[in-house]
């Protein structure tokens, strides 16, 4: 296991009970070429099947497990206490139905600068091809060479987003690419930034009590409101989301409390990491 004092920056993995997807990253894991990092798996629960799978696993990394009562989707809370609990500055953050590529990791870190705030995508596995890489009938190293070989069938089969699951070698006679395949939008399940810009604004807005904008859409306007400038990592932090039947809300509910906070250009949340409210009662 790496030691605690030899650790350079902080995955924080969000989770709701799915140990089999989990399975799949924390394998992810140990092949990355980077390895001076420790996880924290952030649960928005505390479910029982997490728990014993994670103390039975075996990590050679610092594993911290965080839960928190089951009544509701309170992500942001759980990755605001994640962020409380990191022992380093960079904070990386994932899902955990996300494999990653060997080298995600070490270009979370290579590239990480104060002012700059990480961005990455994830191809859209289909059932087909998330099952093959799930069950290890497809090598983590030979991704990029199924994904090339089915990229049609991918498609036609259901899969989304597939030229961002192939990592372009920054060395090989493509790697001009990723340099010019800029990042409008933040993915939560790929970004990484430092503790200070994420203190700056205050955490994550705890207001949002339902999934999708509060978890990235509503940090990115925040960031570049304070200044920080979004940095694209697509084709070189990949990662390989897992086929999963989406459960999407109404997204009106969440995108009205960013637009009133908007338009109060309100870039540091009351209902983060410090609750601003209670404290000035």
């Amino acid at each position: 296991m790496t030691k605690l004092e030899n650790v350079s920056c902080s995955l924080i993995i969000s989770v709701y009970k799915n140990t089999l997807f989990l399975d799949g990253v924390l394998k992810s894991l140990k092949e990355q070429t980077f390895r001076d990092f420790e996880v924290i798996v952030s649960e928005d629960g505390d479910s029982v099947e997490m728990r014993d799978f994670l103390n039975q696993y075996d990590l050679p990394f610092p594993l911290l497990h965080l839960t928190q009562e089951d009544i509701g989707w309170r992500k942001n809370r759980a990755l605001n206490r994640a962020i409380q609990a990191a022992n380093c500055d960079w904070l990386v953050f994932i899902d955990g139905d996300c494999v990653l590529h060997s080298r995600f990791m070490e270009f979370h870190w290579k590239m990480a600068e104060e002012q700059c705030i990480l961005a990455g995508k994830r191809i859209k596995l289909d059932e087909k091809s998330s099952n093959k890489l799930l069950w290890g009938e497809i090598q983590l190293k030979k991704m990029n060479g199924y994904i090339l070989r089915n990229f049609s069938a991918i498609k036609k089969r259901g899969g989304g987003f597939v030229e961002e699951g192939l990592f372009i070698e920054p060395k090989g006679l493509l790697g001009f690419l990723p340099s010019m395949r800029k990042m409008r939008h933040l993915k939560g399940c790929n970004m990484s930034f430092h503790r200070k810009a994420i203190e700056a604004i205050n955490g994550f807005d705890e207001d949002y009590v339902k999934p999708a904008v509060g978890e990235d859409a509503d940090l990115l306007w925040r960031f570049q409101g304070l200044g920080y400038q979004l940095k694209s990592l697509r084709n070189l932090a990949v990662q390989y989301h897992l086929y999963h039947v989406e459960s999407w809300t109404d997204q009106e509910e969440n995108l009205e409390i960013m637009r009133n906070n908007q338009k109060e250009k309100r870039f540091v949340c009351l209902n983060g990491l410090v609750k601003i409210n209670q404290e000035s009662d």
